[in-house]
C-alpha cells in the first residue's frame, strides 16, 4: 500500500513536471511567433487604430 502511495506521489509530481515544460514551450513559441511577425503586427494595430479612432469622430 505504501508503494503505491509513492508511486501516485512521483507521477504527480512528474505530470506536473511535464506541464512546466509545456508551459515553457508554448511561450517560447509564442515569442519566436512575435519576433517573427512584429512588422506585420504592428502595422495591422496602427491600422486598426487609425480606423477606431477617424470612425469615433463619426460618433
Amino acid at each position: 500500500m505504501r508503494k503505491l502511495l509513492i508511486r501516485k506521489n512521483k507521477d504527480k509530481k512528474y505530470v506536473a513536471a511535464i506541464t512546466t515544460i509545456e508551459l515553457v514551450l508554448i511561450l517560447v513559441i509564442l515569442i519566436a511567433l512575435l519576433l517573427i511577425f512584429k512588422e506585420q503586427l504592428i502595422s495591422l494595430i496602427t491600422t486598426i487604430f487609425e480606423k477606431v479612432t477617424s470612425e469615433s469622430s463619426g460618433i
